[in-house]
């Protein structure tokens, strides 16, 4: 169940960020992917264009409001803190209209499915637009 309250939201994600750090990779990423897809979903919040503005973690978890985009970018900004060795490749694409977290190598794939973090190849088609894990330490700091 999602937390009701901000401060209930930093500890529940704390402790998700904390139990983490001592899985490998694949237990990981799976996760993450299912804490986030507990979020409120709303249908917009975020936009591409709007990436400059975009929240910071702890703003994103204040807002409490999760399109897609919102629960992609949480979830890149939970790998992004994480000290896991395994997680440092993230990235966050538009693809074919989803938003999807690529890690290890585009390995997996997250923010597709709430039960599961696919390990498919997504094809020869170009992501519309990109962030990385670089980018997104800029927010954090």
């Amino acid at each position: 169940m999602w937390p009701k309250n901000f401060a209930k939201r930093l500890e529940s994600w704390a402790n998700l960020r904390q139990h983490c750090v001592d899985l490998d990779c694949e237990s990981a990423v799976i996760e993450i992917n299912s804490w986030w897809f507990c979020a409120p979903w709303c249908a917009y919040h975020l936009h591409w264009d709007d990436q400059v503005d975009w929240p910071d973690p702890w703003q994103l978890l204040s807002d409490d409001v999760y399109c897609p985009l919102a629960r992609g970018l949480g979830i890149l900004y939970t790998i992004t803190l994480l000290d896991h060795a395994d997680l440092q490749d993230a990235c966050m694409i538009e693809y074919l209209g989803d938003n999807l977290v690529l890690v290890s190598q585009k390995k997996y794939i997250l923010n597709w499915d709430p039960d599961q973090v696919l390990n498919i190849s997504l094809g020869t088609s170009k992501p519309r637009r990109h962030v990385s894990q670089e980018e997104i330490k800029q927010k954090i700091r």
